[in-house]
C-alpha cells in the first residue's frame, strides 16, 4: 500500500500538462540504436521513445514522471489516459518500488499479451523482440493504398486472432487483452496518423514497428491536436465498432483492469 500511495503522489504532480503541442528540439532527440546492454521490451512505441532519448536510452530506471513527460513530448499524448496503465506497469511488472526497465514489460499477463501485432506469444518463444513474420498481417493490410485506417485496423485484430489461435490454441483472450489490443490499434492510427480520421501513412507505421524509430526524417511530427481523454477513446471506440472480434473468457478474479471507462467513449482504454 505504501508503494501504491507513493505512485499516486508522483502521478498527481505529473498530470498538469497544457493543451498545446509541446515544442521539441529534435536535434536533441536523434534516433540511436540500442546498445548490447540497453533494455528494450515488447512495446515498439516505448522502445522508440527510448531510442530517441525521450525515455532513458538505456531503457532502465524509468519512473512514472519520466513516462508521462516522454509520451507528452514525443507524441503530444496527454498522460491522463495512461495513469492506471503506468501504475500497473510499475507495480506488477517489476519488484522495484518506483522504477522499471523496458524488458520487464514482457512479463506475461500485465501489459504483454497474446496475438500481438509484432511479437510472438510467450508460449511460442520470444515475446520481446520484433518478429517480421508476425508483423506481416498488419504490414500487408489495406492493400492497394498507402495508408492504414479504422477498417484495416479492425481486420488486423480479427486476422491476428485467427492466426494465433492456430499456433497457440491456449492463448489468453479476455476483456483485458481485447482492450489492450484495441488501444494499441488506436496508438498506431492516432499517434502516428490522424487522431480525428484514424488514417495513418503505412510507411510511418512500418518504421515505428520495424525500426522502432519515429519517422522524423520522412516528415512525421507529433499531432498538432493534443491527444486527450476525449479524442483518443473516440477513435478506439470506432475501431471496436468496426470489428466482430470479441473476447473469450472473463478477466481472472483479482486482476486489474487497465484504465477506467471514459464517459461517452463506450470503450475502456
Amino acid at each position: 500500500m505504501k508503494h501504491f500511495i507513493s505512485l499516486i503522489t508522483l502521478l498527481a504532480v505529473s498530470i498538469g500538462v497544457s493543451g498545446s503541442s509541446p515544442q521539441v528540439d529534435w536535434s536533441k532527440h536523434q534516433w540511436q540504436a540500442p546498445g548490447p546492454h540497453d533494455s528494450r521490451g515488447p512495446c515498439p512505441g516505448m522502445n522508440s521513445l527510448a531510442n530517441h532519448g525521450f525515455l532513458p536510452r538505456n531503457g532502465s530506471n524509468i519512473t512514472i514522471p519520466i513516462v508521462l513527460d516522454a509520451v507528452l513530448q514525443g507524441f503530444n499524448f496527454q498522460p491522463i489516459l495512461l495513469l492506471r496503465s503506468v501504475i500497473k506497469m510499475a507495480l506488477l511488472a517489476t519488484d522495484n518500488t518506483d522504477n522499471f526497465a523496458l524488458e520487464e514489460l514482457a512479463l506475461h499477463g500485465v501489459l504483454e499479451h497474446d496475438a500481438s501485432f509484432s511479437r510472438n506469444d510467450i508460449a511460442i518463444g520470444d515475446n520481446i523482440h520484433f518478429n517480421e513474420t508476425v508483423f506481416q498481417t498488419l504490414k500487408n493490410s489495406n492493400p492497394g493504398v498507402d495508408y492504414y485506417n479504422i477498417t484495416s485496423a479492425a481486420w488486423v485484430l480479427e486476422q491476428r486472432m485467427a492466426e494465433d489461435t492456430i499456433v497457440n490454441p491456449n492463448l489468453t483472450n479476455t476483456e483485458k487483452e481485447f482492450t489492450i489490443r484495441l488501444t494499441e490499434s488506436g496508438f498506431y492510427l492516432g499517434l502516428i496518423g490522424n487522431i480525428t480520421t484514424g488514417v495513418a501513412p503505412k510507411n510511418y507505421v512500418q518504421i515505428l514497428f520495424e525500426e522502432e524509430r519515429l519517422p522524423i526524417a520522412e516528415g512525421w511530427r507529433p499531432s498538432d491536436v493534443p491527444i486527450t481523454e476525449d479524442n483518443f477513446p473516440a477513435l478506439v471506440a470506432k475501431i471496436k465498432a468496426a470489428t466482430n472480434w470479441a473476447p473469450s473468457g472473463p478477466i481472472p478474479e483479482g486482476d486489474i483492469s487497465l484504465v477506467p471507462v471514459v464517459s461517452g467513449a463506450g470503450v475502456p482504454i
